[in-house]
């Protein structure tokens, strides 16, 4: 088995060892969080209806590069909050999706906290 494989395999683990005790709710959804080599991903999921009730990512439309992961991860965490606490939501269950907390996973989840969600 490849390295490639065998990272990918690992994190599956990790994600669902993590999810075996998170769960969204209406009241204290879920705020996920998904790295890729280029970009990054945040969404706040409602799991018992199904539904995401925000989003935000670098590939959205009208996103200002900056060059620096970290400030772009900064960014993203502020957007996901500010649309989330539009939507009604105050409270969210953080989701680090089997990545570790640091690093640009941690800028998204300090800038949204920063913004004014509480988890």
């Amino acid at each position: 088995m490849n390295s490639t494989a065998s990272k990918r395999i690992n994190r599956s683990r990790r994600k669902a060892g993590i999810r075996k005790t998170l769960l969204g709710s209406p009241s204290r959804p879920r705020l996920t969080v998904f790295r890729s080599l280029s970009h990054i991903y945040a969404q706040v999921i409602d799991d018992l209806s199904g539904h995401t009730l925000a989003s935000a990512s670098t590939r959205d439309k009208g996103f200002v590069s900056s060059g620096n992961k970290s400030a772009e991860a900064t960014s993203v965490g502020k957007l996901v909050a500010e649309r989330a606490i539009a939507k009604g939501v105050q409270a969210v269950v953080f989701d680090r999706n089997g990545f570790r907390f640091h690093g640009r996973v941690k800028a998204v989840a300090e800038s949204a906290r920063a913004t004014g969600l509480q988890f």
